[in-house]
């Protein structure tokens, strides 16, 4: 491979931005684009040739709810990488669509809401970022309003989430005596409300103010020249090998909406963020991104990104070698060639035909119902299937059916579409050919019945099944149908696979008591 690809791969920098709800996500996205030149004002997104404006909140359902049930894909570039965010759904019934995309990274940034610290769905990312040893670095958001006391926030971080913490910077006050930040990795402080050269203090070798400056009379300023103290002979040392094996998180203070701290957070996140990284087979052999041979896989598909056209775009992770749009690329799955010719890069809802794009890169290649979630797909003569991602067993099920009748057709080709995405899981009873629909969280079926109709022009009835313990079968083969009862329905799933719906797990404890050779399991 040419230096030139090598230098492209090393260049890019490719990271998920992950939190509970409101705690800042995207409004830290749309700065970030600010900054890489792709928007105008908070809010919009534009286009590098169109000049069209978008949000990274596409989806109808989203602007109305002010939420991201969706992960947003964008690209900019900046200070010589060019750097790929995906901004993923906070909301916890979405919490499947952000595993999968956590799969597509190199590495996290964890919002942090000053006033409520470490919550429950931050838990929940920040464990599966953990588990596949990716860097986290964290940003301590809303300093411009009163929350937690920063020391607090820290310990916060190292006994809830279990990862050890180096403060970057530091704030100098808090809410509306928010001054700015110690900047403890380039020797300054940045003040709040200042411009140009005044927006930057040196430090002298003390660690104090070089130049004479009115926050010296401040308590805040006196308290952080207390905290960096106690930081620098108490903390923990930064090391930039335990930051790459994600066991150190890097920790920053600031105000997204402000725009205040995110500039030098980047800067700082972008020296020590890794390039793209290598990833197993199913036969854990490692894939270099500096291979020749393209390879990569599907994280995520997305139905009606363009109402227009009704169109299917299947994002994909380029994990190595080069992408140019006319390659033939096979599906190991289905041992199936395909060749690329409509394929897009984002900016948020706005795309661009791509021609070319390398291992760390994520690309939408058009479908038209031939992918599936989590498929290889290798340029080449290589065939090989990348480790399978995560899929979740649903807990909540709902009995659904077109309320017109003569939409019959539009209502399976939605269903269709709206399960291959992944946000809900589709089963079919044995006899009555009824649909069921499970799901984590409830808020799916809402944007389900939202999406048939806004998108299929079909209106659905649900009648609601309420939570089910779900369990596949190792051995389908020895299950009678006369097992299933009022207790523990039997369905099939999307791939024919059988699957018992207890009604708890007092009734699973059961039909294992009555039936100990039927041998069950969940998905994860």
């Amino acid at each position: 491979m040419s230096n030139s690809i090598n230098e492209q791969i090393d260049s890019r920098r490719t990271f998920a931005i992950i939190s509970h709800p409101d705690a800042g996500k995207t409004t830290i996205t749309e700065k970030l684009l600010y900054f890489g030149g792709a928007i105008r004002d908070a809010g919009t997104v534009k286009g590098r040739k169109t000049g069209k404006f978008a949000t990274s909140d596409w989806m109808e359902i989203e602007k109305q709810r002010g939420i991201s049930v969706t992960s947003s894909v964008m690209q900019f570039d900046y200070d010589d990488k060019r750097i790929n965010i995906l901004d993923t759904p906070g909301h916890e019934d979405f919490s499947e669509d952000t595993y999968r995309t956590l799969m597509a990274v190199d590495a996290a940034v964890m919002m942090v809401d000053v006033g409520r610290g470490i919550e429950p769905q931050t838990i929940k990312l920040f464990e599966v970022c953990k588990m596949r040893g990716i860097p986290i670095f964290t940003f301590i958001n809303k300093m411009d309003r009163e929350g937690k006391e920063p020391l607090d926030l820290m310990e916060e971080l190292e006994e809830v989430l279990g990862i050890e913490s180096y403060a970057m910077n530091w704030p100098i006050g808090m809410g509306r005596d928010f001054l700015g930040i110690y900047d403890r990795f380039n020797n300054r402080i940045e003040q709040v409300g200042a411009e140009g050269d005044d927006r930057l203090l040196a430090l002298n070798e003390d660690g104090g103010l070089a130049e004479p400056h009115p926050m010296i009379d401040t308590p805040y300023y006196k308290q952080t020249l207390n905290d960096i103290e106690l930081l620098n002979e108490a903390g923990n040392e930064f090391d930039e090998e335990r930051v790459a094996k994600g066991d150190l998180t890097p920790v920053f203070f600031g105000s997204a909406l402000t725009n205040f701290g995110v500039q030098t957070f980047l800067e700082t996140f972008l020296k020590f963020a890794p390039p793209p990284q290598p990833r197993l087979t199913m036969e854990k052999v490692e894939v270099n991104p500096k291979s020749e041979e393209f390879s990569g896989f599907i994280f995520k598909i997305q139905a009606n990104m363009n109402p227009k056209h009704r169109d299917r775009i299947a994002f994909v992770r380029i994990v190595s070698g080069v992408f140019e749009r006319g390659m033939s690329i096979t599906v190991p799955r289905i041992s199936r060639v395909f060749k690329l010719t409509q394929t897009t890069q984002f900016l948020a809802d706005d795309r661009e035909t791509v021609d070319q794009a390398v291992a760390g890169d994520i690309i939408g290649i058009h479908d038209t119902g031939n992918y599936q979630i989590g498929d290889t797909v290798v340029g080449g003569k290589s065939s090989f299937i990348f480790d399978a991602l995560p899929q979740f067993t649903p807990e909540l099920f709902v009995r659904v059916s077109a309320k017109n009748v003569m939409k019959s057709k539009h209502f399976h080709k939605g269903i269709l579409q709206l399960v291959q995405e992944g946000a809900i899981q589709y089963y079919r009873t044995l006899h009555t050919e009824d649909v069921l629909l499970g799901a984590v969280g409830q808020l799916q079926f809402e944007v389900f019945e939202h999406r048939m109709k806004n998108e299929y022009n079909v209106e659905v009835q649900m009648e609601y099944l309420g939570s089910k313990v779900a369990r596949w079968i190792e051995n389908e083969g020895d299950v009678q149908e006369s097992m299933a009862g009022q207790r523990a329905m039997l369905v099939k799933d999307r791939f024919e696979k059988l699957v018992f719906l207890f009604e708890n797990e007092f009734a699973m404890r059961w039909f294992h008591d009555k039936h100990p050779t039927i041998k069950l399991y969940d998905l994860l």
